[in-house]
């Protein structure tokens, strides 16, 4: 079984650029593959696809082989797959598990409560907490999150402390080194009388790890060091194939699943036109639902095992903890 997994798993790390380049393929990931809906006991490199489509309105180049490299593959519709964001009621002290979220945005779920520097902060999504990159440190984080009711200044919880930039496919670059080049670039054209300008984009995306961020309550009477339905949590536990998990959300509550794939690179799509490509995530089924972004995953032991952060109809997305604890220096 190891011996196979990681055979699979170096395929998957040669293919899965291109396969993701295929039309219709959302993500790929390793599990077990499935003959008339039932699981087999055949390891299989996964193509989730936002439809089935007939082979005949495929392109040769688009269709999904049957194997790579020797691997089997298999292929799953999940439709498209969003960062879940969507639209109950005011918690003091909150709990994991509850509606939170920046001004700006409509509401997600309060992941829980860590600790960075000595000091309690909520963990949940960038998406969530930070407007997908759009928020400033020190935004007020509002709890219900503003669809629900929440307003500023009588539900302000908590301010914005840190969160880990989302890389979209397609936007200009950020570096700074870049950006002063070109600045000198334009300053000659414009100096000469030219009209010719110049600018900096980004030829390809950096692969995302974490949609993460935290928030410091101005209050530590506001903290319940627990999540809502679940309880206590009992420290961490890295994401295995096959593994019953649950969570606790804002929009569908109290759920359970299972991990059905590991090591998934994923494009998750952010409104209308932005596209993010996250890697080493895990995968499970129909667990959640738009507003439940944000959520903390636990086992059976109510050991943390990730963070949720995008889904589509039949399936769920979530960040493994360590990446997130390692990208953002917190912990319990």
């Amino acid at each position: 079984m190891a011996d196979d997994f990681d055979q699979i798993q170096g395929i998957l790390g040669t293919h899965r650029q291109q396969l993701l380049k295929r039309a219709n393929v959302v993500a790929t990931g390793i599990g077990y593959k499935q003959t008339a809906d039932a699981k087999t006991e055949t390891l299989s490199i996964v193509c989730s696809v936002k439809e089935k489509v007939p082979a005949a309105r495929l392109s040769r180049q688009d269709m999904v082989p049957s194997a790579v490299d020797g691997a089997p593959t298999d292929v799953v519709q999940t439709g498209v797959i969003r960062a879940l964001q969507a639209p109950t009621g005011r918690f003091r002290p909150a709990p994991g598990g509850v509606s939170v979220g920046h001004a700006s945005i409509t509401a997600g779920t309060l992941g829980c409560w860590v600790i960075k520097n000595g000091q309690k902060v909520i963990l949940s999504n960038n998406h969530v907490l930070a407007n997908s990159n759009g928020a400033e440190i020190g935004d007020a984080i509002i709890q219900p999150g503003p669809f629900d009711g929440g307003s500023f200044p009588q539900d302000h919880i908590a301010n914005l402390t840190q969160f880990v930039p989302i890389s979209f496919q397609g936007e200009p670059s950020a570096c700074q080194f870049a950006n002063a080049v070109i600045a000198v670039f334009n300053l000659g054209c414009r100096m000469f009388g030219s009209n010719t300008r110049y600018h900096v984009s980004k030829i390809k995306a950096e692969d995302n790890l974490v949609d993460a961020a935290i928030a410091a309550p101005l209050n530590d009477a506001d903290i319940k060091d627990e999540i809502l339905n679940i309880g206590a949590i009992q420290g961490t536990v890295a994401g295995e194939l096959g593994m019953a998990i649950k969570k606790s959300g804002r929009t569908t509550g109290f759920t359970t699943g299972v991990i059905q794939q590991v090591d998934v690179s994923a494009n998750v799509q952010y409104g209308a036109e932005r596209i993010a490509v996250f890697t080493d995530q895990l995968l499970a089924g129909a667990m959640s639902q738009g507003g439940d972004s944000g959520s903390a995953v636990l086992d059976d032991n109510n050991r943390l095992t990730g963070l949720l952060f995008a889904g589509s109809d039949t399936t769920t997305i979530i960040n493994r903890i360590e990446n997130v604890f390692s990208a953002l220096g917190v912990s319990l």
